[in-house]
């Protein structure tokens, strides 16, 4: 019973993520939190992204239409410098790591990506952009162990780094019990342009 079918909706998002080392270097100060806090449920470290714009659950079949305007848009746009600094809490149970950095031009990116899922005729949920990666959350009921993470991380400031590509991104929620999963459903390139002009 191996039979493979293709779901007919896919929950669908639009990301920059940090690189690797990025990545580890939040890691490896976040480590001592893995083990005072096993409860918490942390996300994976190569799950970690910046959400541009959340679509939700979509028809499978609208997809491919979301690629040609993100490749377009990519190709047009240069890399922001970000870095991953402080951390905090939504709702007291949302454990996140905070980003600064060109922030104007994420902001800029971000207003152009959703404008650019408008005109494909995909209508989502335009929410508020707050940029930041997701960690962990904590279980219901447990309204202190994020907090207590976030207070040993608040002067956490990670070297910065330019974010290289657009991914929209699928994941698995809603389709199973176990821990959320993202998968690239494709990346782009960001342009080579320099906000500096240097």
């Amino acid at each position: 019973m191996n039979e493979q079918t293709q779901p007919a909706t896919v929950r669908v998002f639009i990301a920059l993520a940090p690189p690797d080392h990025a990545k580890e270097e939040l890691a490896r100060e976040l480590r001592p939190a893995y083990d005072t806090h096993p409860d918490m449920r942390w996300n994976r470290i190569e799950d970690w992204h910046i959400t541009l714009a959340f679509l939700g659950e979509l028809p499978a079949g609208t997809v491919p239409v979301l690629r040609p305007p993100l490749a377009g848009l990519a190709a047009q746009r240069p890399s922001p410098r970000l870095a991953l600094r402080g951390s905090g809490t939504f709702d007291d149970r949302v454990l996140w790591s905070g980003i600064e950095g060109d922030l104007d031009e994420l902001h800029s990116l971000a207003a152009d990506v959703r404008a650019a899922v408008r005109s494909c005729g995909v209508t989502f949920e335009d929410r508020p952009l707050r940029p930041h990666l997701t960690l962990a959350r904590a279980r219901r009921g447990d309204r202190s162990s994020a907090g207590e993470i976030a207070e040993r991380f608040t002067g956490f400031t990670g070297g910065r780094w330019p974010a290289e590509r657009l991914h929209l991104v699928g994941s698995n929620v809603g389709r199973s019990r176990g821990p959320i999963h993202y998968r690239d459903i494709e990346a782009w390139a960001l342009g080579n342009g320099d906000l500096t002009g240097s």
